[in-house]
């Protein structure tokens, strides 16, 4: 049985994210080359834009997901983060690029940051496919941009509302 989806625009379209996933990875190609990149995807929402933006860089690379807890199945962040799942991959001389859906308040990723700058890593760097500032509570620098965007919850490609609609083609925002 289907069922009805509440109303949504569209913010980021299919072919938009295609062709600005394919920019990145040409753009970490160029930095990372001769050195040994460890992408580590940040589980959920993450998984499908860490999928495409593997296959767009054109480098050796490592791959590995790790799971975080922050939002549960609320749509506002809870303030505490726990890591649920470590990498299985040693990090020790390698330059890691965590790999996330949306950087938001910032808390998330700066714990994230700091959690990995104390691993044996050669470098920590911050890949978001959205960076969405409008409430960022904690300061953190997103080294790689897919796209800035200040309105709206968003949904799609990876994003989702309390588990709902991660499977959508493109990025939308719940009216």
């Amino acid at each position: 049985m289907k069922t009805s989806r509440p109303p949504r625009q569209l913010i980021v379209s299919t072919e938009q994210l295609h062709d600005r996933v394919r920019e990145l990875g040409r753009q970490i190609t160029e930095e990372y080359e001769g050195r040994r990149l460890v992408l580590l995807g940040v589980l959920n929402g993450a998984f499908i834009f860490a999928a495409d933006l593997c296959r767009a860089i054109e480098l050796d690379v490592e791959i590995d997901f790790i799971r975080v807890a922050s939002y549960g199945t609320s749509t506002v962040s809870s303030g505490t983060i726990r890591l649920l799942k470590e990498p299985g991959i040693d990090l020790a001389g390698k330059d890691v690029l965590l790999v996330e859906d949306i950087v938001d308040t910032g808390t998330t990723m700066a714990w994230l940051r700091d959690h990995f700058r104390r691993s044996p890593a050669r470098s920590v760097r911050i890949c978001s496919l959205i960076d969405k500032k409008e409430r960022r509570a904690v300061p953190v620098e997103v080294d790689y941009i897919g796209f800035a965007l200040d309105r709206g919850f968003l949904v799609g490609y990876g994003l989702d509302c309390a588990e709902q609609y991660r499977n959508l083609p493109a990025i939308y925002s719940l009216e």
